[in-house]
């Protein structure tokens, strides 16, 4: 085999001829059969479905050329060597757990679309200046335990050991629980990559939101991920009767938080990447005939840089106490979540970038706003992210997930084009 650096990706993809995203769907197809529900997608943490997910997953690896091992975090490693054996190593990955009644794409698109390319590069007799590291991470969503990232924070140096001491909704502790799995909790902290011996991270996912389907694109280059900042936000007002308390002389601290509301989706319209969202608004001990003296509300502030986030939550809590201050009711607020943005490298952005010209695509830039494994190697390493068009409006996190063998096939050539010409890092 060769490890020389692939002067002309045209003619690897030319060589390319089979159907790519054919077989990625096909498999994905496969994968759905392991579910922890008979009538849907369902596949959470170290249950049976999960292992078995993963059991199949390291059989592919195998197929396609890789050495495989599955991890004390039960992450799914490929290893496609490079016959320089002090290379450094790019990690390409996605997670293969899934949310309740999933789609089979969010997560799953990524490793196999890794998986087809490296297939392709092992019966070419191709081999590449880098290792890379095909990871299937174990967990990414944090439904079961409701803690995200768990593989993906192990491999990045990023695990917390606290996270060993949660419980699922059944009582069953993560720890305990990894150890009646036969994985070794002690052993995680070894698992984090030495990042001088990194050349990078790449992810291929599912766009997960209806821009690349409005701009007729099969694929996009992510510019960044998305930093989000959440706070609970409670208003007090005065409770009252609803048939008694003149309107001019009411504090309703619904209608404040109604206000507040609007506010927050007029700061945050037509700003580049910023989004801002009330998901959760609750009139504590409502009553159809009282008016709401407590309103409890959730914000989610997201942009791709932390300044323009920022930025505009100090603007919105502004606002807040404007509105609060008229309408004679007080407001509060506790943030309890935080994380900062992570921008992609630009030359990834730019080899993406190039590969997708390449396949005859317009090359076309985008944040994300939804949270990758990604985001964990931000700061470790060079960071790079490909969207796959989402059909069915966008549709993510459900069953209505849809994505094409044309554009699957498209985000396969684009990946091993982008390999070609990283060249040695």
């Amino acid at each position: 085999m060769t490890n020389a650096r692939l002067e002309n990706p045209a003619e690897l993809l030319q060589q390319a001829g089979h159907p790519f995203g054919e077989r990625i769907l096909a498999l994905a197809d496969v994968l759905a059969e392991r579910s922890e529900s008979p009538d849907g997608l369902t596949c959470t943490y170290l249950t049976p479905a999960h292992r078995a997910v993963a059991s199949m997953l390291a059989d592919c690896m195998r197929a396609a050329g890789m050495a495989v091992e599955t991890d004390a975090a039960a992450n799914v490693v490929g290893r496609y060597a490079s016959d320089d054996p002090h290379a450094r190593t790019l990690i390409v990955g996605s997670h293969y757990d899934t949310v309740r009644n999933a789609g089979k794409y969010d997560g799953r698109l990524g490793i196999l679309t890794g998986l087809i390319v490296i297939e392709h590069l092992n019966r070419l007799g191709r081999r590449l200046p880098f290792h890379v590291e095909l990871i299937a991470f174990s967990e990414e969503e944090g439904v079961r335990f409701s803690t995200p990232f768990i593989g993906s924070s192990a491999v990045a140096g990023r695990f917390d050991p606290a996270m060993l001491e949660v419980r699922d909704a059944a009582g069953f502790q993560l720890g305990a629980l990894m150890r009646e799995m036969g994985l070794d909790p002690e052993a995680i902290p070894a698992l984090a990559r030495d990042p001088a011996r990194l050349a990078g991270y790449l992810e291929v996912h599912i766009e997960q939101g209806p821009v690349l389907l409005e701009e007729n694109l099969p694929v996009g280059v992510v510019s960044a991920i998305a930093g989000a900042v959440r706070y609970t936000v409670n208003v007090t007002g005065q409770a009252g009767h609803a048939g008694t308390v003149p309107m001019g002389q009411r504090r309703d601290a619904g209608a404040a938080a109604a206000e507040m509301v609007l506010a927050v989706e007029r700061r945050c319209l037509g700003v580049p990447t910023l989004v801002g969202t009330v998901g959760r608004l609750l009139v504590p001990n409502g009553a159809v005939n009282v008016i709401p003296g407590r309103c409890e509300l959730s914000l989610d502030v997201r942009a791709a840089d932390d300044a323009t986030r920022d930025a505009a939550a100090a603007d919105i809590f502004r606002e807040f106490e404007t509105i609060a201050a008229r309408r004679g009711v007080t407001v509060e607020r506790q943030e309890t979540m935080r994380a900062p943005a992570a921008p992609c490298a630009p030359r990834f952005r730019s080899a993406l970038a190039q590969a997708v010209a390449a396949a005859g695509v317009r090359p076309f830039e985008l944040p994300s706003g939804a949270g990758h494994d990604a985001m964990m190697f931000s700061g470790v390493t060079d960071i790079g992210m490909l969207f796959v068009r989402c059909g069915n409006g966008g549709i993510s996190h459900n069953p209505l997930e849809t994505v094409t063998a044309a554009d699957a096939d498209v985000a396969a050539r684009v990946l091993l084009d982008t390999l070609s010409r990283l060249g040695a890092p």
